[in-house]
């Protein structure tokens, strides 16, 4: 076992426990002066937390001064408001979810459960989205890397310009049959994500959002202050019919939606699976067409499929209201950390701009490595070799969970890494993620992709597993939601 991932576990476990109690506490309203369960001191002496132990530890409480001309004075103590206590909150939950998602990222790390009663074995990690290493073609990553050396070590070793290392940005504007000028390479697409909010998004514009969705952009597009509408999404993606009715104003929302951009992950979500249909691909670009707002086709999955027909991307369908972003992650390796942006010339101009002030330029020895793997056709090798493994741990983790978990609800992707279960409403997704822990097996709660709900969900990453690990893997799983 890794003692210090377990030392760092623990001390998680503890400040989850600790955040947990003191939302307990603003949920019951408790008023300055009261004494305060989670931290067992009065609640006006909490500060604002930047960091976890600042939101969890309290402030060494203020006490009178000694007045030189008399007695000591009484103390005035200001009431907090309750929008003060409930952005307080937010923030609280805010710290919650990030320190949950890197709990159940150091859980996968373990070599054994480190909080497993009766250790099982190994664990399984249905958490991480990242794929194992039998399937990374390191040796290709090798060669490629020798190449870049020797075919351009100037360029590979230099800063270069925030746009990206040039000739991996003319690989890809030829791929999507744009010009250059329309591509920005990023130190993976996250990085994109980030730019391209900063550029776009202002604290109190509306913004599309898919329900449930990746949890970093929940978290980025918080922390800007987007107030956000969350659409359920289908099957078949995101319903175009909520949205448009959304947009127009009714019954539920009398005041008609403006957004800035529309966030839509069209190739087997993150976290759902699911495929946007190319019936509501088009809906969705009429709307935004109608409505003025950007679509941002965030598509790291789309060379990932293993059965169904391939999909145009939106990008190509209407170039005017797409911005378009992708990652190597997926396809190349994770640690590769290069992505990439595709719009209008003027917004990547200006998105740029924001890159140069951040770093003057991105990493550009990953990038001519990229360039090298993508040119020599290695990638196109090294996606069939991804898409055939995933098509056979899908497979697996189908069979698995009919046979082990009958009463779980699912649809099986057509690609990707992952899928979305939801079992019987009633479970209790927090207990079933505990119970499953002391079995050695980690998945990520379905309550960290939505702004509410989703208690009885959770997402099964089958890209990092084998097929004897998911089996394995479901059969705990199975094991201890008998247990709840």
């Amino acid at each position: 076992m890794d003692q210090e991932v377990s030392k760092t576990l623990g001390e998680l476990e503890r400040k989850l426990q600790e955040l947990e109690r003191t939302l307990t506490s603003i949920d019951r309203g408790e008023q300055p002066g009261e004494q305060s369960p989670a931290t067992g001191v009065p609640p006006q002496t909490l500060g604002p937390p930047h960091l976890i132990d600042e939101a969890v530890k309290p402030t060494p409480p203020i006490r009178p001064k000694q007045s030189p001309q008399g007695p000591k004075q009484s103390l005035q103590v200001n009431t907090p408001r309750t929008e003060d206590l409930l952005r307080f909150r937010d923030r609280l939950e805010r710290t919650s979810r990030e320190l949950t998602h890197e709990y159940d990222e150091l859980l996968g790390r373990l070599d054994y459960a480190a909080v497993a009663s009766q250790p099982v074995g190994p664990t399984i990690s249905f958490a991480r989205g990242a794929p194992s290493l039998d399937i990374v073609d390191v040796e290709g990553l090798r060669d490629a890397a020798t190449r870049a050396f020797e075919s351009d070590p100037a360029g590979t070793t230099a800063y270069g310009t925030s746009v990206g290392y040039p000739r991996l940005r003319a690989w890809i504007a030829d791929r999507h049959g744009v010009e250059p000028e329309r591509v920005l390479v990023t130190n993976g697409s996250m990085q994109a994500d980030a730019f391209l909010f900063e550029q776009l998004v202002a604290a109190g514009d509306e913004v599309i959002v898919e329900r449930p969705t990746y949890d970093r952009t929940l978290l980025s597009l918080r922390e800007r202050g987007a107030r956000l509408h969350a659409v359920e999404l289908q099957p078949d993606g995101i319903d175009t019919d909520a949205l448009a009715a959304l947009l127009r104003g009714d019954s539920s929302s009398p005041t008609p939606v403006r957004p800035k951009l529309a966030h839509i992950i069209p190739n087997f979500q993150n976290p759902a699976g699911y495929t946007l249909s190319p019936a509501k691909r088009q809906a969705l670009l009429a709307l935004a067409g109608e409505h003025n707002f950007w679509v941002f086709e965030d598509d790291p999955y789309i060379d990932l499929r293993f059965s169904g027909e391939t999909l145009p991307t939106m990008l190509s369908m209407d170039p005017e209201h797409v911005v378009y972003a992708s990652s190597f992650s997926k396809t190349v390796c994770p640690g590769i950390r290069v992505g990439y942006l595709v719009g209008p010339a003027d917004l990547i101009a200006a998105v740029a701009k924001l890159a140069t002030n951040t770093y003057i330029s991105p990493g550009m020895v990953a990038q001519s490595i990229v360039y090298e793997f993508c040119a020599s056709g290695a990638i196109d090798s090294s996606i069939e070799t991804v898409r055939t493994a995933l098509a056979k741990r899908v497979l697996t983790l189908d069979m698995a969970l009919r046979r082990e978990l009958p009463e779980a609800e699912f649809v099986t992707p057509e690609g990707g890494y992952f899928m979305w279960v939801t079992l019987p409403p009633g479970t209790d997704v927090n207990a079933l993620h505990k119970a499953a822990a002391e079995r050695g097996v980690s998945f990520v709660r379905g309550t960290d992709f939505l702004m509410e709900g989703g208690e009885n969900t959770l997402r099964l990453a089958y890209s990092g597993v084998t097929p004897e690990q998911i089996d394995e893997g479901v059969e705990r799983l199975a094991a201890a939601y008998r247990s709840l």
